[in-house]
């Protein structure tokens, strides 16, 4: 039985990666996006530095493109994520745990997760795991604060606090040539292997397709130390074993009038053990959970003229879970809870260009969503979510000005139980950059943004503890800095620095409190968050040979509770906030071989309200080395790869009771053909 669902599966990952292909499909050349004229280029090589976070943007913008992933042998989307200075990424331990990201400690509701400019949405539990993302097919990973200065994007990432947004990449040939095929085995330690196939197809000289498809499993049962007193004794987690498989088709048309028209069809299923956190002389774990998605998304874009453009989104979502835990306390000795959310999404942005300097755009996102339980008596809630978004942009010589207003119109159905009140509210947001000297690649920003956050599904209906009279959760954000860019002296390339300084304020925080019998959610928590973002990034070109690339970030957080000044903890850091945290990273390309050296540190961090030495977790540091190198066969291109991750083995956890692993290897084949 086990083999006909992995070969259902394997079936269905290929079917989502070959049916988007038409019979036959033919065009012109593609013309300039700017003058629509049709260029041949004559085949040349480029050489040029890696592209920089984003220092003209009014916010924050940070980015990792597809050589950083591969040459500072990122495992996953997470150790990505982490790299972005004011992220806190909560990994609930192995290779199979659920990783959430949280921009400068607003919460992992108040950040939206973008795959190819379209929202992802879990309406359940309003966190998405971005461990389901693989970087193996990533162009570039953005995350923006506050928001970029695109004004062609949907009105739900104008409503969230920060974006990460995942580009993926799209197919490029070389001349003469119409077809790209890759294959990829990785494997390392923990029964860790992942095989990956990739093709590319130019099936008409504007329409090309591309197809992924991937498996992963690992066993997951690492070592660790566990210390009880004087007694210290050697453990392997267990329960921590974790199969996925994962396919993606993109279809990519460009029109005779140079419109746009991407589709994407994405397939996930999953199935994982879930270690829980270390119990003293309870090794035993039975908990399982079971995760399948599928959605079909297409992206429109045209510009009409130099002042008329329009981008519109649809997306049909299907989500569906399983947790199962086999345990006497349960009646018949086992538990199992089945979800199912369904989601309908309709989006276009309109934008208008009227004069020299002047942008604006509208966009009107329309959304519904549906969550359906094995729960007896389930509300079975129905949501309808109206968001509009009007942005201005304005340019004055060295000043960029950006406003937006984001209205916000939520209306929901139970079928059983009492419906929650409409929820109606106005979001504005306001960020400016100035440039005080023109031939300096200087720039000063500031930025105002207030955004809310709906209470989830769970929030709200799970069994006793839901209240549908919550509060939506407020969020206000203040920020100033500095960015510039530029060549101080003869041996650096380049030289980007970027320094944010912020401060946030959330209010009627949704929280778990008790009450005379159970648990309840209620809007209760006040939330002061200040702190320092940095970057830095430069390029030493040490011979015509030989190029010495180094870049890092530091955080520094205070993130403090003032809900009631009568409290032990008030005014204490919140849990698992570090109050510093940074990485670093060097990386040589050599005629021989390639390395690279990255290092992460957090400071210490505590996993309960109060500050106290018993609740504190040991701030740690890990060490990632790696090595590459590629080679040219004929037409063919192949890289090999090796890792070594936690280099010093140093045992420590990201969330109380769940140690990461240890010291691991991993190997990388690519072979493009």
């Amino acid at each position: 039985m086990r083999k006909n669902n992995q070969a259902y599966r394997l079936w269905l990952c290929l079917f989502c990666s070959l049916f988007l292909l038409p019979s036959g499909v033919f065009g012109q050349e593609k013309g300039d996006t700017i003058t629509g004229k049709v260029h041949k280029i004559e085949n040349v090589t480029i050489k040029g530095r890696r592209a920089l976070n984003k220092i003209t943007s009014t916010s924050s913008v940070q980015r990792i493109d597809k050589e950083d992933i591969k040459n500072l042998g990122l495992q996953n989307m997470a150790d990505a994520v982490r790299r972005f200075a004011g992220t806190n990424v909560r990994d609930y331990g192995g290779i199979g745990g659920l990783k959430t990201v949280s921009v400068r400690n607003l919460g992992a509701a108040h950040t939206a997760v973008s795959y190819d400019g379209v929202a992802v949405s879990n309406c359940q539990a309003g966190q998405i795991d971005i461990g389901r993302f693989s970087l193996d097919n990533v162009s570039t990973l953005t995350l923006a604060v506050g928001q970029d200065d695109n004004l062609l994007q949907p009105a739900r990432l104008y409503a969230s606090a920060g974006v990460l947004n995942i580009e993926t990449e799209k197919p490029r040939f070389d001349e003469g040539k119409h077809s790209l095929s890759q294959i990829q085995l990785r494997g390392g330690s923990f029964g860790y292997i992942t095989p990956s196939v990739r093709h590319w197809q130019q099936l008409g000289e504007q329409t090309s397709l591309s197809a992924d498809a991937s498996y992963m499993r690992a066993d997951g049962n690492y070592p660790f130390t566990l210390k009880n007193g004087k007694y210290t004794t050697e453990e392997k987690r267990n329960n921590s074993d974790i199969e996925t498989w994962q396919g993606e088709a993109n279809l990519f048309q460009t029109f005779h009038d140079e419109s746009e028209l991407n589709t994407k069809v994405y397939y996930f299923y999953s199935e994982r053990g879930l270690p829980g956190s270390v119990i003293l002389y309870n090794p035993t774990a039975k908990e399982r959970l079971w995760d399948e998605n599928f959605f079909a998304q297409v992206r429109y874009k045209k510009s009409f003229s130099e002042k008329w453009a329009l981008q519109a989104q649809t997306k049909f979502n299907y989500s569906w879970n399983k947790y199962e835990d086999t345990d006497v306390k349960y009646e018949n000795g086992r538990q199992t809870d089945i979800n199912r959310q369904n989601e309908y999404y309709l989006s276009a942005t309109l934008n208008y260009h009227p004069m020299s300097g002047l942008d604006l755009s509208l966009a009107q996102d329309g959304i519904i969503n549906t969550l359906h339980t094995n729960v007896n008596d389930s509300p079975n809630p129905i949501r309808y979510s109206s968001l509009t978004a009007f942005n201005a942009r304005y340019q004055l010589g060295r000043m960029k000005l950006l406003g937006t207003l984001v209205g916000t119109f939520i209306s929901e159905n139970v079928k059983n139980g009492n419906n929650p009140k409409d929820r109606k509210r106005l979001s504005p947001t306001l960020s400016v950059s100035f440039q005080p000297f023109q031939n300096e690649q200087l720039y000063i920003r500031a930025m105002y943004k207030n955004t809310f956050r709906v209470p989830t599904f769970n929030d709200l209906y799970y069994l006793r503890i839901g209240n549908t009279g919550l509060r939506p959760e407020k969020a206000t954000e203040y920020t100033a800095g500095v960015t510039w860019n530029g060549k101080p002296c003869s041996f650096l390339d380049f030289l980007t620095l970027t320094v944010d300084g912020y401060y946030n304020e959330v209010k009627d925080k949704i929280v778990a409190f008790p009450s005379t019998y159970v648990w309840k959610m209620q809007n209760y928590g006040k939330v002061h968050i200040a702190g320092i973002d940095a970057t830095l990034a430069t390029a030493i070109p040490l011979s015509t040979k030989y190029r010495l690339s180094l870049s890092g970030n530091y955080s520094w957080q205070k993130a403090i509770d003032l809900t009631n000044p009568d409290a032990k903890n008030y005014k204490e850091q919140l849990p698992y906030t570090p109050e510093h945290n940074g990485n670093a990273s060097a990386t040589i390309e050599t005629p021989w071989i390639n390395a690279s050296y990255t290092l992460t540190a957090v400071s210490k961090r505590y996993y309960m309200a109060q500050n106290l030495k018993e609740n504190e977790i040991e701030g740690y540091t890990e060490h990632t080395a790696t090595l590459w190198r590629e080679f040219q066969i004929k037409s063919c291109h192949l890289r090999l790869q090796a890792e070594v991750i936690n280099l010093t083995d140093k045992q420590y956890d990201i969330i109380k009771y769940y140690p990461m692993p240890g010291r691991s290897w991993r190997l990388t084949g690519i072979f493009k053909f």
